[in-house]
């Protein structure tokens, strides 16, 4: 449900409908636009049909939402959702890069790697503490270690990084380092890790399952925003299809449709998205085309020795390239890199 505040709404009636709704049992979130305050109420329909909300000193009107998802929905809030971490914002004009290598390997491929994507223009680091590989046998990351070798990177760099969690167990760690947490595709429907990632303030970079539809992304998003983090970027890295000439089929379309649902930001990877390094570079261009927020990129010094996914890693100087190919797509389309 939605309620809708007149124009002249003021701060204590706004407050008295926050009061009433939490007596009830409900849950509000106000959010405040130019032009008008909303407040969404999350709790059990039956008291929200009950109570004659349009009664209530201030408010316009009531709408219902009707999509399962709830918080995530474009209804709930018209207005786009920005994530600040650090100096960078996704979710405005600029569209951010998160670049960096599938794994973390040591101190020096981390720093290296870090400083080559920032002078390319990169705005954010990624590499893997933890690995979810299909074989046990693989590479499964250095954990903690890890962890601060990406801390000590941005110390060098200046890059907030973003890195995967797999359990419930570690999320409280990779808060502790992490400027964004990940949830990768094998866990997009891990409810618990979900659940547990929302009890942090950390923003969180939700990738689409290998199978999963739109719908069922959106409702793993509200599992975070309901335990009150509302700071969620959602991540199209391809799905699986009958396809097998890439590693994944790319949707693109994931990106207008997830627009005209959702006021989250919208990530795209490509790296995994075609599973070559070569197609990098066509499937950006495609997805800042068609309106995403922010690319996440694999880059790694010598892709050849890289300990996982280096078929799909770009070395630095074709990054570069990368980098000014696409600030012409941005322009393009009104936006910057």
């Amino acid at each position: 449900m939605i309620i809708v505040l007149r124009p002249d709404a003021t701060s204590s009636q706004i407050d008295h409908i926050v009061e009433k709704t939490k007596e009830k049992g409900l849950t509000p979130f106000v959010t405040r636009g130019v032009e008008r305050t909303i407040v969404g109420l999350i709790g059990d329909e039956r008291i929200l049909a009950a109570w004659d909300l349009e009664n209530i000193p201030g408010v316009e009107k009531v709408l219902a939402v009707l999509k399962p998802f709830k918080l995530a929905s474009l209804d709930f809030n018209p207005e786009r959702t920005k994530i600040k971490i650090g100096r960078v914002i996704i979710g405005d004009t600029q569209v951010v890069v998160i670049a960096g290598p599938c794994a973390v390997e040591s101190e020096s491929q981390i720093i290296e790697t870090a400083q080559k994507v920032k002078e390319a223009g990169a705005h954010m680091l990624r590499g893997g503490a933890f690995k979810p590989r299909t074989s046990p046998y693989s590479f499964q990351g250095l954990a903690e270690e890890g962890l601060k070798y990406l801390a000590k990177a941005r110390e060098e760099t200046g890059l907030p990084f973003v890195t995967e969690v797999m359990d419930t167990r570690d999320v409280a760690l990779v808060n502790e380092y992490a400027d964004v947490v990940q949830i990768g595709a094998r866990n997009m429907q891990n409810f618990a890790l979900l659940k547990e990632a929302g009890k942090y303030p950390r923003p969180v970079l939700l990738k689409r399952g290998l199978s999963n539809t739109m719908e069922e992304l959106l409702m793993s998003a509200e599992y975070i925003m309901s335990e009150g983090n509302m700071q969620v970027m959602l991540c199209e890295r391809g799905i699986r299809t009958f396809e097998k000439a890439t590693r994944n089929t790319l949707d693109i379309s994931a990106i207008p449709v997830l627009k005209d649902m959702t006021h989250l930001p919208i990530i795209v990877d490509p790296s995994h998205g075609g599973g070559k390094w070569k197609w990098v570079a066509p499937l950006s261009k495609a997805a800042i085309a068609a309106g995403c927020d922010g690319l996440i990129i694999e880059v790694h010094p010598n892709p050849e020795e890289a300990v996982s996914d280096g078929s799909q890693s770009l070395r630095p100087d074709k990054f570069q390239k990368v980098m000014e190919e696409l600030k012409v797509i941005a322009e393009a389309i009104g936006r910057r890199l």
